[in-house]
């Protein structure tokens, strides 16, 4: 193989800076959107690469050459280095698998751990109120999943403001913000550049979620003023007690640029997308370097296979 299988190992140390300012500025759902998919397509590319780095020195292996027919000294004059390569990449996919297995499975603990805690507490619909004098709110996914407030969390708010929190934290049900955060939390395992997308990522949903709320109530001021005094009641008044894994809170991240945010005009779509052109197509460039070049790596097997194959039948020929 050539130098096209690291294509995809080194361009997300470009890609990822790209698609953070890309998505900076966009609206929070495209933007939201644009980090998943450019975290999904790179993992996918970095895996592809450790995965035909892994199977060049897979096909060395005396029982593998046997059974497909390979000359095995053919190939080490094709790449004489595949063997010590491909065994760093299979240490490292290895990594990658064990992360995405502790990922999912610490998803699905969670998960039991909210449907036991939920358990005990009267629903009025989706709405679960816990009786706790500390303010928090949060949306949590599954089943039964919904929305979690407090009652000191209620008490710091007037009923326009407990409308608006109710209405941000639906948002992040409707849009499964839970699934976009998960992928992205599961891109990461594949290459370490991506973890840098998880922190914009989930900047994006809340903003989704404010502008969401912000046009169910109609106020956009209002809004500002409810995500600011959640805030405020959350850190003067804490549960003392940790959120479930998967919860989004309408008090968590920056809240000083959500509500900076919300007091703005709100965002458009195509004016945004057309002062980031000349960033989007740099991310394009990055996206399709990568898919062009797992390609040629794909290929480049391929022959290399083909060559010891043929190099393997010759002698029998003769």
């Amino acid at each position: 193989m050539t130098w096209a299988v690291w294509a995809p190992l080194i361009i997300p140390f470009l890609a990822v800076p790209t698609a953070r300012r890309l998505a900076a500025a966009l609206p929070p759902r495209p933007a939201a959107l644009l980090l998943v998919a450019t975290a999904v397509t790179l993992a996918c590319l970095s895996g592809a690469a450790l995965a035909l780095l892994s199977g060049a020195a897979v096909l060395r292996l005396p029982v593998v050459a046997s059974f497909s027919h390979l000359s095995v000294p053919l190939l080490e004059r094709l790449a004489p280095a595949a063997v010590p390569v491909g065994v760093v990449a299979a240490l490292a996919a290895g990594a990658v698998a064990a992360g995405v297995v502790r990922v999912l499975h610490g998803h699905r603990a969670a998960r039991a751990r909210v449907a036991r805690e939920l358990a005990g507490h009267s629903r009025a619909g989706d709405l679960t109120v816990l009786p706790v004098e500390g303010a928090d709110a949060y949306a949590l996914p599954g089943r039964p999943g919904g929305v979690v407030v407090t009652a000191g969390m209620l008490r710091g708010l007037d009923a326009d403001e407990r409308a608006v929190l109710l209405a941000h934290e639906r948002a992040h049900l409707t849009g499964r913000h839970h699934l976009l955060l998960l992928l992205a939390r599961l891109a990461a395992c594949a290459h370490p550049a991506l973890r840098g997308l998880r922190e914009p990522l989930a900047f994006q949903v809340e903003r989704w979620a404010d502008e969401a709320a912000a046009a169910a109530v109609g106020d956009r001021r209002l809004a500002a003023r409810a995500v600011a005094r959640a805030a405020l009641a959350a850190s003067a008044a804490p549960t003392g007690r940790a959120r479930p894994a998967g919860a989004l809170a309408a008090a968590a991240g920056p809240v000083p640029r959500r509500v900076a945010a919300l007091l703005s005009a709100p965002p458009v779509t195509r004016g945004s997308f057309a002062r980031a052109r000349s960033v989007a197509a740099g991310l394009l460039v990055c996206l399709l370097l990568s898919g062009a070049a797992a390609a040629e790596a794909t290929t480049d097997l391929h022959e290399d296979i083909e060559t010891a194959q043929a190099g393997s039948a010759a002698p029998a020929v003769r």
